[in-house]
């Protein structure tokens, strides 16, 4: 006697929705509904609050912009008459409750909802302000013959969830998901979640991709069967589709979709490279234009600029004063020609010199201090900002996180802008990042190979360049060492005394701690900049502006 296995054909379709654009992203959904119908497939699984965009933040909380959603969501069922079934995430009313919902359209209808019920509230997430969290039995959905579960996201971080469906009788897990990336985000999510571990019922992960403001969303969609074993269906930090099967009988999944995910400086990189661009793309800039410095900060930028819009939208604008020396002058001009962009100098000393002419009353008898350095960065930023308004490049800032942490930057001089590429990296690992792109051209990078960041740029030492030979270490300690004490204040929350424990001098590290605590103001009003590491500036740590704690 034969017996039939009871198989699921589902299409993973890991795509780049666009938080608010319902009916854009109603396109993308309709796009791979007809694909998984050309490929033979039982169900189509889509993104967390895909129709919307995640994180919607307190968009949510806009009547019409749910209402919206659920109409297109319904619009959506009503093409799964003759197949395949899909299942997409939504925020959802019911009653006076919102939910983050996976909604299950079949048959032309919708056949069924999963409200999630773990909202996150910690770091980059603020869930249970704007969601309601799901309640009452957990539901279970026969597809195929197949009892089918559904967890969102967060739900697979802790047993609670997958624990019941398993007790309700699920023989798998659909998990959609808008989890955002991080250096570290790989091995949590594969040594972490729950579902298999603590209850062997296979699960399919199907994460969204692409840039969203501060954050960053790889894809990286995979499935686990009962045993552990893992296939790696989509790479990372691109759109696409995926055919798997699952076995009803076997509980193994299948698939000819086979992909390696990036790890280390290449991954770092593409994030940094997917959030600038979608960034630039998604509010409808033309380009971007950046100050040119000579420097290493601004050379990166320039090279995550032109790999993410091409050369030829980006502009970068040498911005020279009487202290800039010649070899940030070959150096800036150098780095842009090797990547192709557009160059130009103009030279800020008539600004200085008319300034200089309209404050010398007040000024008069007084030592030229910080006042006069930030003259010249403020008059960097009009000027760049000048071409912006009339040519609609967005200006890109050159800081990282070290000069952010500790207010070595300018307020309304270079820390103006619309986006930074290098927020949420340390200066040393801008060096390193420089160091590595000159090795690798990363995937889907539109500039060029080789040595694009002129090795002069990587080797010389920091500096400003606002007065007379001027170094970053005339202010800061060495770059190692500062940037080992902001990751034990910032990433740790260590107490000093433990960071003094690991050899550092006293003074210095009462001295960074208390630079980084009133430079908090400044921070505040930095434009946004992808998330990289464990906590950013921004989404991550809000620290009071008045604040007269120390640690004692």
């Amino acid at each position: 006697m034969l017996f039939m296995s009871k198989n699921l054909k589902i299409l993973v379709a890991q795509l780049n929705p666009v938080v608010g654009d319902i009916k854009g992203n109603f396109e993308l959904a309709r796009g791979a509904l007809a694909q998984a119908k050309d490929k033979g497939a039982d169900l189509l699984v889509l993104s967390e609050l895909f129709i919307l965009g995640y994180p919607a933040e307190d968009l949510v909380l806009k009547p019409a912009a749910v209402e919206d959603s659920m109409k297109a969501v319904q619009a959506l069922a009503a093409e799964t008459a003759n197949g395949p079934a899909v299942i997409i995430g939504s925020p959802w009313m019911d009653g006076k409750k919102r939910h983050n919902s996976a909604v299950l359209l079949k048959d032309g209808a919708v056949a069924g909802r999963y409200d999630k019920r773990e909202l996150p509230n910690y770091g980059v997430f603020d869930e249970k302000r704007i969601f309601d969290a799901g309640e009452g039995p957990l539901p279970v959905f026969e597809l195929n013959g197949i009892p089918v579960g559904i967890a969102i996201c967060e739900d697979i971080w802790y047993p609670r969830v997958p624990s019941a469906l398993a007790e309700a009788g699920a023989e798998m897990l659909i998990v959609p998901n808008g989890s955002p990336w991080r250096r570290t985000v790989q091995v949590e999510r594969h040594t972490s979640f729950s579902a298999w571990t603590k209850t062997g019922v296979p699960y399919l992960f199907v994460n969204q991709v692409g840039g969203q403001d501060e954050l960053v969303f790889d894809g990286a969609s995979y499935a686990v069967d009962f045993d552990g074993t893992e296939h790696q269906l989509l790479g990372d930090f691109v759109t696409g589709t995926a055919l798997v099967t699952f076995d009803g009988e076997t509980h193994q999944f299948a698939s000819e979709s086979k992909a390696e995910l990036s790890s280390g400086w290449e991954a770092e990189y593409r994030a940094a490279v997917m959030a600038l661009g979608d960034y630039v793309n998604k509010n409808r800039f033309p380009g971007v234009v950046l100050g040119m410095s000579g420097g290493i900060d601004s050379a990166l930028t320039a090279a995550i600029a032109v790999d993410a819009l091409g050369p030829e939208r980006v502009w970068c604008v040498m911005l020279p004063s009487k202290y800039t020396s010649s070899d940030s002058l070959e150096d800036a001009k150098l780095c842009a020609q090797r990547l192709g962009a557009r160059y130009d100098t103009i030279n800020i000393r008539p600004g200085v010199n008319a300034l200089d002419e309209m404050l010398a009353e007040q000024f008069a008898d007084l030592k030229p201090d910080t006042t006069e350095e930030n003259i010249q960065s403020r008059l960097r930023a009009v000027t760049l900002m000048a071409l912006s308004n009339k040519f609609g490049h967005m200006v890109v800032t050159t800081g990282n996180k070290s000069e952010m942490a500790v207010g070595y930057a300018t307020l309304y001089g270079d820390m103006c802008g619309g986006y930074n590429a290098l927020k949420d990296f340390w200066k040393t690992e801008v060096f390193e990042l420089a160091r590595w792109r000159n090795m690798a051209v990363p995937k889907g990078a539109l500039g060029p190979g080789g040595e694009v960041i002129p090795m002069r740029i990587i080797t010389k030492p920091p500096s400003a360049e606002l007065r007379e030979d001027q170094k970053d270490q005339d202010s800061l300690p060495p770059y190692d060492v500062l940037d080992d004490i902001l990751r034990g204040l910032v990433e740790g929350e260590e107490d000093v005394e433990d960071i003094i424990a690991r050899g550092h001098d006293t003074a210095t590290v009462k001295r960074i701690e208390h630079l980084l605590y009133i430079a908090e103001y400044k921070r505040r009003q930095a434009p946004p900049g992808v998330k990289i590491g464990g906590k950013n500036f921004g989404r991550d740590r809000r620290y009071p502006i008045t604040n007269r704690f120390r640690d004692a």
